[in-house]
């Protein structure tokens, strides 16, 4: 199970026990939110999309959404999220546990400054059952393959609501 190879990933980092698991889902922003009791913009979704045949993963706040045009300037191709069976095979774990960690080291990790507004933010941690709570220094810290901070993502800085 993907949470376990979390956990062992976490482990020698000495963050392993600070993995919440929950008896509800929290496969959703919505429900992650009501799972750890915080606004959802707080959670750190993990978008999976393909990059010149290789996956990576764009880690942004849970009312942001990617900006086809930030995409397109950043990573020079359309925007195209994985199928639910291309993130199972080519990120390893499921869609609603999707997390930058414990990661194949071909796919790079990308976090979107969308996420900086937030002393803490609630990643997944592998299951769709699971959260921790990092801040932004140490998602960046323990992210597999951290490739950059990057700018890919609209509706969620305060000139862009209600847009």
């Amino acid at each position: 199970m993907s949470i376990e190879k979390v956990r062992a990933y976490f482990q020698p980092l000495g963050i392993a026990e600070r993995i919440q698991e929950f008896s509800v889902s929290s496969a959703t922003v919505e429900l992650a939110a009501q799972a750890v009791g915080v606004e959802g913009a707080r959670i750190a979704k993990s978008l999976s999309f393909k990059v010149d045949d290789q996956p990576i993963l764009v880690v942004a706040a849970g009312d942001a959404k990617v900006d086809n045009s930030r995409y397109k300037a950043q990573f020079h191709t359309k925007a195209k999220m994985l199928t639910h069976e291309e993130a199972h095979d080519l990120i390893g774990h499921d869609v609603g546990g999707v997390c930058p960690f414990a990661l194949p080291e071909n796919v790079k990790v990308y976090l979107d400054v969308s996420l900086k507004r937030f002393g803490t933010v609630y990643p997944a941690a592998g299951s769709d059952n699971s959260a921790i709570e990092l801040t932004c220094e140490e998602l960046e810290k323990y992210a597999s393959n951290f490739a950059g901070w990057v700018d890919v993502c609209k509706a969620w800085r305060p000139e862009e609501q209600g847009s």
